[in-house]
């Protein structure tokens, strides 16, 4: 998924091979080893007792209602008994309403005890079921709350067509237990299958084997055969519209946005090619992408067989494929070889960015790689700057917290820097094979990072001693900042805007003479990233007159350019400022840019007001998290 990105590096990102030397300052190597302190299992994110009993498979039978803003229906669970002396099955709840409980007999359902506890906060509520006979199979009638915080239900006039009301899940991290009640962690992993009926007109999609030619006439049936962790179950209805990108891959969307959609992402196809001649077979079928509204809070989210997609990301150039590149290669570390728990989550997302990366040079070029390289690592460096020391290292504590407070830039962009330095100690001919047997050795299972480092040390380390130290693995894994021996990505034409910036600072080049005109999506990025916070409203005035920044229609750009133009306070941002914000519920995109407006007093306020306006749009998570930087109630 691609969630928060380091507030300088607002492009789409990351790591492959590349390097010229440029150290880092950041605190020394310790001398001995320090092995994590926090616990491995169970997962402290979740009640469920999955050590005793396993759900491995799920059947859901829903109803989608856009007048109550719920889903209705049961789900069925097969349940696997690890433990001959359990008799209790605990899953993991968050505002569900519960209607009954059965558990199967010999003489068919059977009404089966239960208990909801009191709510916690964050975790929701403990779902007891006594099974004195330890039922092969439970069943659980229930309905989802309009509050469900992993749902967004979108009025009409909220979506591109006006016309039709649209509803889409966003289960990551621990959301899934508010519209299923099941066994939340990414520690166990299960199949499922579902039929979904849905107000004429809408398509109902999900994250299984979707049937572009079905009409929904008895409902919407799926069936998802590979096992999947419950923050992988998704869902989306809406009146969507479906178009083929090439033998296995597709994209739905709103018919007004289906067309530019094809156009941004012709080249999934290429991508799926060359992420298979790097790392092994796509092992889902099908590659299909859902691109939804606005206000959808992540720039993707990797649900398998169907990518949920921010529509930020169609630029008109594909300057924005990176994004497409992660959620595709999460088929391979996430969703293939998963966390187990909240705590290793660098190993999905340190692990596709690397991949992305890889993909990236193979489709688009090296240089194009490098750029994305030290966009990643220039932003990584200055986010670590307002991230708490324990969060800034790749195995963080998360007992007692909920996933979605400690999500940041470092488990995706130290973490890919940690597998270049790798690719870059032993080289491609010995990393690559090496990649690729931890995707084929896991496939289909859920792992932490002690599994990690087992498997790097017999299958690497050992094989090819002195070339990488205990020492330094624990500086990346344990300790805070970047260690001191990590190399710095270079790019030729990054440098070159470099020289560029230096040049309009300095006064010897005017904005006129700048070539801007010329510039990638990623040199924009990087120049707007590197004006100091010194620069004035006259000096971006002379850029906007160039290159009317203040009009892109590059999301990206324009984040970019709010940002400075906040901090400078030049007034021609205003209204498309409030337009931005409006319009755009990505975290990523708007977040900081409230941030920014709340340095000052009368900026604070400005931002309160137009939160006001664009609330209402905004999915939960975004909503919660702008209120909580504004102080105010969402």
């Amino acid at each position: 998924m691609r969630l928060i990105h380091p507030a300088l590096c607002v492009c789409v990102v990351l790591l492959a091979a590349c390097s010229k030397p440029a150290e880092v300052a950041s605190p020394a190597i310790p001398a001995t080893p320090v092995k994590a302190e926090v616990a491995t299992t169970p997962d402290p994110q979740s009640y469920a007792n999955y050590d005793d009993v396993r759900v491995t498979d799920a059947a859901l039978t829903l109803d989608v209602s856009f007048e109550r803003k719920q889903l209705a229906g049961t789900v069925e669970l097969a349940l696997e008994w690890l433990d001959s002396n359990a008799n209790t099955l605990v899953l993991d709840t968050r505002d569900l309403d519960i209607a009954r409980v059965e558990r199967e007999a010999v003489s068919g359902w059977i009404e089966a005890e239960y208990d909801v506890a009191a709510r916690d906060p964050k975790f929701g509520s403990k779902l007891t079921i006594a099974l004195p006979e330890r039922a092969k199979r439970v069943r659980i009638t229930y309905n989802s709350r309009p509050e469900a915080t992993g749902l967004q239900w979108l009025d009409p006039a909220q979506t591109l067509g006006k016309s039709q009301p649209f509803m889409f899940s966003q289960s990551q991290a621990i959301h899934a237990r508010s519209w299923v009640p099941i066994q939340d962690t990414p520690a166990v992993r299960f199949t499922y299958s579902a039929n979904v009926t849905a107000p004429e007109g809408l398509r109902v999609v999900m994250s299984a084997d979707n049937d572009a030619t079905a009409t929904g006439e008895g409902g919407y049936s799926f069936r998802m055969p590979q096992a999947i962790p419950s923050y992988l179950l998704a869902i989306a209805v809406g009146e969507l519209e479906f178009r083929p990108l090439g033998a296995r891959s597709g994209v739905y969307a709103e018919k007004g946005r289906i067309e530019a959609a094809a156009n941004e992402f012709t080249d999934t196809e290429a991508m799926i090619d060359a992420t298979e001649k790097l790392f092994g077979d796509y092992r889902w079928g099908r590659y299909d992408l859902l691109v939804l509204p606005p206000s959808f809070p992540y720039g993707g989210m990797e649900n398998p067989r169907l990518t949920f997609a921010t529509p930020t990301i169609i630029a008109g150039d594909r300057s924005l494929m990176s994004l497409v590149a992660h959620e595709l290669a999460h088929s391979w570390s996430g969703n293939l070889v998963t966390n187990a728990g909240w705590r290793d989550f660098w190993l999905n997302e340190g692990f596709t960015t690397y991949v992305e990366n890889r993909i990236v040079e193979e489709v688009y070029g090296e240089e194009f790689a490098r750029m994305e390289q030290v966009l990643s690592q220039d932003g990584l460096i200055e986010e670590m700057k307002a991230i708490a020391t324990p969060d800034q290292r790749l195995v963080v504590d998360v007992v007692g917290r909920d996933p979605d407070e400690t999500f940041s830039g470092v488990p995706y962009h130290k973490g890919a820097w940690l597998l270049l330095t790798l690719e870059q100690r032993f080289g491609r001919e010995v990393f690559d094979p090496f990649l690729r047997g931890w995707f084929d050795r896991n496939a289909f299972e859920s792992v932490t990072t002690e599994d990690f480092l087992a498997y790097l040390r017999s299958d690497l380390l050992a094989k090819h001693p002195g070339k990488f130290e205990e020492a330094e693995l624990d500086a990346w894994l344990n300790q805070p900042g970047i260690p001191a021996t990590a190399v710095k990505s270079t790019s030729a034409k990054l440098a070159a805007v470099d020289a560029a910036r230096a040049e309009f600072l300095a006064g010897t080049r005017t904005a006129a003479k700048l070539p801007g005109k010329s510039w990638s999506t990623q040199e924009w990025l990087h120049f707007l990233g590197g004006l100091p916070d010194a620069t004035t409203s006259d000096q971006l005035a002379a850029l906007d007159s160039a290159f009317d920044l203040t009009g892109t229609r590059n999301a990206e750009i324009a984040f970019a350019w709010f940002k400075r133009g906040i901090a400078a306070n030049y007034e021609a941002i205003r209204d498309p400022l409030q337009a931005h914000l409006v319009a755009i519920g990505r975290r990523k995109l708007v977040v900081p840019l409230y941030e920014e407006m709340a340095k000052s007093p009368e900026g604070k306020a400005e931002a309160i007001r137009i939160f006001r306006l664009a609330a209402p749009g905004y999915h939960p998570l975004t909503r919660t998290t702008v209120a909580t930087k504004l102080g105010v109630d969402p």
